[in-house]
């Protein structure tokens, strides 16, 4: 006979999960045209003392493999043991991605840019709606990881929407060392979430397709200092050093095509007018040196040597002119400049590479 359903037990896939239990389930997406049945592995991790429902999640695109790892470690070391509440961890949502080192979908489309989906629409619009219809009424807060996407490597960061105290807590407990305020974007996760007044922080590490071992380790620490946050870890390590908040943010953008040659690195503090590379064109006649309209933190760097037009070269997190001062050890010596400029693209404010 079965068991009465308990006020604390988690219905989640058609399984009835109870505080205490650990549990493994697969949410079926749909086929490939092979008839291969693509499903998402949902781990489930419960206390017996009820608390909060954390959700820790990767792979919203299947080339941004650092955040897959941190939560493939977590899993395979055994770590995830909530004293209280439940963790529900996914190490890939994106599965068609995964298997085709891409951020898409087959059809083309960001999952993180079709919440809250419709069981009828695009492929990328039948996963967000899967997941907002089973995993979303679950959870209380979460992170997402996230990578720099092509060649752009993000410095580990977080990126929320500051000003609301349950979201200016978690990123205070997870100490990035960067702390990015960022706007939400339409179709995204964390639009989706906070309509639903649920908080998403968002972990940025690395480059896709590449394993970016500090950064990996700042995601396992950080995501231990939230749970510890929420009563839900015994101890966690404090941060090395004080998050730096960037409170608004920008995008310097390649002026000319060619060979793009850069002097700095990401962590750098670059001063206002500072040179940080040269854009030089493939047959030795002419070179640009680049400087910066801006002082700033740098904390994306392309990669790429061939760069357009318009293409990103860095990302400059911005502090207030007048922040507090703090103890910082390099690459993060603080060095506040004057007023950021009015007149900067900031229209890229993703969850992960610019458009």
């Amino acid at each position: 006979m079965p068991h009465a359903r308990q006020p604390n037990d988690m219905e989640l896939n058609g399984l009835t999960i109870r505080p205490g239990e650990r549990v493994l389930t697969r949410l079926v997406i749909s086929k490939l045209p092979s008839g291969t049945v693509i499903d998402v592995p949902v781990h489930v991790f419960r206390s017996t003392v009820p608390g909060p429902t954390v959700l820790l999640l990767a792979g919203m695109h299947g080339d941004e493999v650092n955040g897959i790892e941190t939560i493939r470690r977590l899993i395979r070391r055994d770590l995830l043991h909530p004293l209280r509440g439940s963790i529900i961890a996914i190490p890939i949502l994106n599965i068609y991605g995964f298997l085709n080192f891409s951020r898409e979908v087959p059809d083309g489309k960001d999952v993180n840019r079709s919440f809250p989906g419709h069981p009828r629409g695009s492929l990328a619009s039948r996963v967000a709606h899967r997941f907002m219809r089973e995993i979303m009424p679950l959870v209380d807060c979460g992170i997402d990881f996230h990578t720099g996407g092509a060649a752009r490597s993000n410095m580990p960061q977080v990126r929320c929407l500051l000003g609301h105290p349950d979201t200016d807590a978690l990123a205070q407990a997870f100490a990035a060392p960067f702390t990015l305020h960022s706007a939400l974007r339409p179709g995204s996760l964390r639009e989706a979430a906070f309509q639903q007044q649920k908080t998403i922080i968002v972990y940025e590490a690395g480059e896709s397709l590449r394993l970016d071992e500090p950064g990996i380790e700042l995601a396992i620490a950080g995501t231990f200092r939230v749970l510890h946050h929420l009563c839900m870890a015994a101890e966690a390590a404090p941060p090395a050093r004080p998050s730096v908040v960037c409170l608004r943010h920008t995008w310097l953008r390649a002026k000319y095509a060619g060979l793009f040659h850069t002097q700095v690195q990401n962590g750098d503090f670059l001063e206002k007018g500072q040179v940080y590379g040269s854009v030089a064109d493939p047959y030795g006649e002419n070179s640009v040196r680049l400087e910066s309209p801006v002082a700033g933190y740098i904390i994306g760097l392309n990669h790429m040597p061939v760069v357009n037009q318009g293409d990103a070269l860095l990302h400059i997190g911005l502090t207030d002119p007048k922040p507090a001062r703090v103890e910082l050890s390099p690459p993060f010596l603080e060095k506040p400049g004057g007023p950021p400029e009015t007149d900067l693209d900031d229209a890229d404010d993703a969850d992960d590479a610019p458009q």
